[in-house]
């Protein structure tokens, strides 16, 4: 851990990081080797943290602004010891989009702060109390759920995107799943980027894109700031959100604790309160709610360089990058096709994320309460439930979310109560190595 949040021990030769080793939080490399990893960090980010604002019509470099702002603040609030960039989180897009269709992007930004600031409680919370008791709220099969349903809740809004250019949107998934499997280490962990990347090429030779935005636009300015408006009727569009960001801000801590052999969970209530604030921050000022991002954890992973100075470094060029409007004004270019082959890949790697929580955490689907609670909130989400009481609205994420926590606390609490054993579910929980005759 660092004595101050800008003071770093140096590495060995501060060059070579030798095998078996990493480099820890509180450490660095050389000044040039440690400001060029950080740029790396931004060009982890980049296509992702992009695609949520240019889904959303959220102002890009605004969101590109408070990411930057926000991962200062992350690595202040946990005193340097969790490594992380906040980059935009794909559970708010969902929200962002029904919010703004509803009310405005204004009311849609209220929503964001709500969500902010309930994280941020939560997080004060596990400060105090710890983090176990999400565990017994959330356990794996209730947070996988969450997650898949918001990943495949999505997939209408691909396929919007998609059939304004199929043909850009093929290239571009095309070109993701090649770059994934062609190429190793950080290029091949960049197969996002480079795909929006070719398909945006594609997409200019086409005439799919126009410049006349960008030759308008200045090289240095301020971002678009818009302030919130706050609506009752929107609020159950995000708090589901929290839950996610919750699940995600924790595997982050849990995740970096065992690349670098560290017990980071005393901070993980600080690690919750930070993007609480951070989220907060971007809904008052017209960007999108952050997470802690994985794509980072692959540079880390790959370069074995968990310093914290190389994220401030980050954070700083993504703050100067947000303050050329004509750099803005470049990314708001990027055409339907290659938003929807880029969201086709996206949104269905964020519902398989939550199949991966399930299948990590061994969830037992022969027991009929895992089942039974994945089944029902997965065809709310999917299907985009929608219930309406006055002025508030309810859809598929908050519906299914609801469900979720409901059917397993209550079958759960039931089952205790009457004492029942659950008995195993058939087909679906015989396994796969079992003899022909018993699968059917």
């Amino acid at each position: 851990m660092p004595a101050s949040p800008f003071s770093w021990t140096l590495h060995g030769d501060g060059r070579t990081v030798a095998p078996g080793t990493v480099v820890s939080p509180g450490e660095r490399l050389t000044w040039p080797r440690t400001i060029g990893i950080g740029m790396q960090h931004v060009v982890a980010m980049f296509g992702a943290t992009f695609l949520v604002p240019i889904i959303t019509g959220l102002p890009p470099a605004t969101t590109l602004f408070f990411s930057g702002v926000g991962t200062f603040l992350f690595l202040l609030i946990t005193r340097g010891r969790v490594p992380s960039y906040l980059g935009s989180s794909f559970a708010f897009i969902a929200p962002i989009a029904a919010a703004n269709e509803a009310g405005g992007m204004a009311s849609a930004l209220g929503g964001v702060v709500v969500a902010g600031v309930t994280l941020a409680v939560v997080g004060l919370i596990v400060n105090r109390a710890g983090h176990r008791w999400i565990d017994l709220v959330m356990p794996p099969v209730v947070t996988g759920t969450i997650v898949a349903l918001i990943g495949f809740n999505l997939a209408p809004a691909a396929w919007n995107n998609v059939q304004l250019a199929p043909v850009t949107a093929v290239v571009t998934i095309l070109a993701i799943v090649l770059v994934t499997v062609l190429f190793r280490g950080i290029l091949g962990r960049l197969s996002i980027l480079v795909g929006v990347l070719v398909g945006y090429a594609v997409a200019a030779i086409r005439g799919e894109v126009t410049f006349d935005a960008v030759a308008d636009a200045g090289w240095i300015g301020l971002p678009d700031f818009t302030t919130p408006t706050f609506s009752v009727s929107v609020l159950g569009l995000f708090i589901p959100v929290v839950l996610v960001l919750i699940a995600e801000n924790i595997g982050h801590v849990k995740s970096v604790a065992a690349m670098t052999g560290e017990n980071l969970d005393p901070v993980t209530g600080r690690a919750l309160f930070a993007d609480g604030v951070a989220t907060t921050l971007a809904g008052f000022g017209g960007g999108s709610g952050t997470t802690t991002y994985a794509e980072n954890i692959g540079v880390m992973a790959a370069t074995r360089v968990y310093s914290t100075a190389a994220y401030y470094v980050a954070a700083a060029t993504a703050l100067l990058l947000s303050l050329s409007p004509k750099f803005g004004a470049l990314i708001a270019t990027i055409p339907s096709g290659v938003i929807g082959g880029a969201g086709t890949v996206l949104y269905g790697m964020i519902g398989v994320l939550g199949a991966r929580i399930w299948i990590q955490n061994k969830v037992d689907f022969s027991d009929p309460v895992n089942l039974t609670t994945a089944a029902v909130a997965l065809i709310a989400g999917i299907a985009n439930f929608t219930w309406a009481v006055g002025s508030l609205t309810f859809e598929g994420i908050a519906i299914g979310t609801a469900a979720a926590l409901g059917i397993y606390h209550l079958m759960r609490s039931v089952a205790r109560w009457r004492g029942t054993t659950a008995e195993p579910v058939s087909p679906a929980s015989v396994p796969s190595d079992a003899p022909a005759d018993e699968r059917g």
